[in-house]
């Protein structure tokens, strides 16, 4: 599928994105969440593990980043939803590399029918993304003016970090609704403290950031022996979180 949005390109090229992999809920369908893998990954890893799990109203929407030079692997090609230099929240920010993905994927939540709760979540860079997503629902817009689409149920972040964190005060002071849609949306965190790929550090001031901003329905959980990975106790809490906050 290619992306219509002007912000991902490669000189006039526009990066492909790759395969979407779709989990259809076992029972009633009543919430729809896409998942964004992390770098160098793909959708299909993720549908095969949320698929496990014990959450039979969902449909699960796992998309495929485009594969595009990387500037961490010195420019080596990977599937990335954008560039990143360092994975941090101190790197600078490829905002149209974001927000071509978080057009994406308000594309992929857009066309589902209008009773269904809608959310997004992800690992590493997917986590990531999924915060951005986040952001540009609580701003009501694209950095380019455009509206935002969709309506957010939940944000899901695993191992990961809050790009654009220097511009969120601006986007939730830009309008009278921002704050409401911060101080509203569930956001659930998780981070690993043995994580040495996205240093847990780098997660907890996320979660800082955001709760400083407005957004107090936020539930940051730490691991104590966790890598850059999941484990069984941090997708429990992922299945606590959904259920509580859909009404599942």
């Amino acid at each position: 599928m290619l992306s219509n949005f002007d912000g991902l390109k490669s000189g006039s090229r526009p990066f492909e994105f790759g395969r979407t992999h779709v989990v259809r809920p076992k029972g009633r369908h009543l919430a729809t969440i896409v998942w964004l893998h992390g770098l160098g990954d793909n959708g299909a890893s993720w549908s095969s593990l949320l698929e496990t799990l014990p959450l039979p109203n969902i449909k699960w929407i796992c998309p495929t980043a485009p594969t595009r030079p990387v500037s961490v692997f010195g420019g080596f090609p990977s599937t990335a939803w954008f560039d990143v230099r360092d994975l941090s929240e101190d790197a600078p920010d490829d905002v149209e590399g974001m927000e071509a993905a978080a057009a994406h994927v308000a594309n992929l939540l857009s066309t589902e029918p209008a009773d269904i709760k809608l959310g997004v979540g992800g690992f590493s860079m997917g986590a990531a993304m999924a915060l951005y997503s986040a952001s540009c629902f609580v701003h009501g817009k694209y950095s380019n003016g455009n509206s935002y689409p969709v309506n957010l149920s939940v944000a899901i972040g695993l191992s990961g970090w809050l790009p654009c964190a220097r511009s969120l005060k601006e986007k939730i002071g830009s309008s009278p609704e921002a704050p409401t849609r911060a101080s509203s949306l569930p956001v659930l965190l998780c981070h690993g403290k043995s994580d040495d790929v996205v240093q847990y550090k780098h997660g907890e001031k996320s979660a800082e950031v955001l709760k400083s901003h407005g957004f107090s329905k936020l539930t940051f959980k730490s691991y104590s022996s966790m890598g850059h990975y999941t484990v069984p106790e941090e997708m429990e809490e992922v299945c606590k979180f959904l259920t509580s906050n859909l009404g599942l």
